[in-house]
């Protein structure tokens, strides 16, 4: 496993730093559109999205969509979206990036409930596999490349 870093280094990947919260989520911090959030990183949500209360911080161009969302607690939930937004994950970036918001408030309050701190944001399965990710859950890294 000592190799991997440098295979991965080799083929141009990317590594970003996560933390494990006391919850057993993937914390990893982002930029979008230049401003710096907290996020889960979950590779069981099919997109990344943010709350509603961070469409202002974010500067998102938020739209109506007729999408209702679901997730662990929830379902039924109403969206809108955010096209051609700025991702930046560490050193790796994408330039195109979408995003679904919507009412984070249950994620936040079991996060709370927990001690842990709230969230912006979930990075889901779609930057991962844009970026061709690799977690690497024992040295807590995720790997993005092109």
């Amino acid at each position: 496993m000592n190799y991997l870093p440098y295979l991965l280094k080799k083929e141009n990947y990317k590594k970003i730093k996560f933390k494990v919260s006391k919850t057993q989520h993937l914390l990893i911090k982002a930029k979008i559109n230049g401003v710096k959030g907290n996020f889960i990183l979950d590779t069981g949500a099919s997109n990344s999205c943010i709350g509603f209360e961070s469409v202002e911080l974010f500067q998102l161009e938020a739209k109506d969509s007729k999408t209702k969302a679901s997730g662990a607690g929830a379902t039924g939930m109403t969206t809108q979206t955010a096209h051609k937004n700025k991702l930046q994950l560490g050193n790796w970036k994408y330039s195109d990036f979408n995003l679904v918001i919507f009412d984070l408030s249950h994620v936040n309050e079991a996060l709370i409930a927990y001690k842990a701190k709230p969230v912006h944001g979930i990075i889901g399965a779609d930057i991962l596999m844009k970026g061709k990710g690799i977690i690497d859950y024992y040295n807590h890294c995720l790997y993005l490349g092109k």
